[in-house]
């Protein structure tokens, strides 16, 4: 019996028709990567270094000690989930000498404000690779009196993740400040502010401009000039720095 191609097609349940604008949406394009901007901090690539790591198979407070001892750092790499604590880790070791000439070189708020990319091997002097990856120190801890590395925590941080960071802050133009160059002085407030920021373009540092700050004046985190693509994870509304004026007990010695 013949049917028509009309009926055939209410008859054919699985059979679905679709416009361009919905396969778009079912396939959408890939989204433009993220770059820094014109005119904003980015890491310097002379400081681009590749972290050595081994595989640790146990942990616990004995064979962390026995790892200190023979010149490791325990450490662990989680997987990111929401910008800040993770699953999927991995025990690995690093070596003491290399993060403790990156601490001391970049000062430990920046340290755990860039990305490095990390090789796991089966041993330090093997080219047994188990894996590549990048990734943003979370937390380390240093020993009181010798900054020696105690342990180091890692997350990965493929280019589609969004990591909660605390950026260090750097102080500018306090040579022209009115302010400072009435005698007043700067209150420092914060150190660092916390950001939400895609792994892409996480800056290394933000920069605070004093140039303009005369007594009395302060700064907010809402004043801060960062990337668009960061979002603040802290009252905009809360001070980052302030200048003061002089005390009355150093206008009264200086009177005299």
């Amino acid at each position: 019996m013949y049917l028509p191609r009309h009926i055939l097609t209410r008859l054919s349940p699985h059979r679905r028709y679709f416009s361009h604008s919905a396969a778009a949406i079912l396939h959408p394009p890939e989204p433009e990567p993220l770059t820094y901007l014109e005119g904003f901090p980015r890491p310097d690539p002379k400081h681009d270094e590749t972290i050595l790591a081994v595989i640790r198979a146990d942990s616990g407070t004995n064979i962390s000690a026995k790892e200190r001892r023979v010149g490791r750092v325990p450490s662990i790499v989680f997987e990111q989930e929401d910008g800040q604590h993770g699953g999927n880790k991995r025990l690995i070791s690093v070596r003491t000498d290399q993060i403790r000439k990156l601490v001391n070189h970049l000062g430990k708020s920046f340290f755990l404000s860039r990305l490095f990319h990390l090789e796991v091997r089966t041993q330090f002097d093997s080219d047994d690779v188990v894996e590549r990856i990048r990734v943003l120190p979370r937390q380390i801890h240093l020993k009181a009196g010798t900054d020696a590395p105690l342990n180091v925590t890692f997350i990965r941080a493929p280019s589609h993740a969004l990591l909660k960071v605390d950026v260090p802050l750097v102080y500018r133009g306090d040579d022209v400040s009115p302010g400072l160059k009435k005698g007043a002085a700067l209150n420092t407030i914060k150190r660092t502010v916390k950001f939400l920021c895609p792994a892409d373009i996480i800056p290394p540092y933000i920069d605070v401009d004093l140039s303009e700050l005369d007594v009395g004046q302060k700064l907010v985190m809402g004043d801060l000039k960062v990337h668009p693509a960061l979002k603040l994870l802290q009252s905009k509304d809360e001070a980052v720095c302030k200048i003061m004026g002089q005390r009355v007990s150093e206008i009264q010695r200086k009177s005299k």
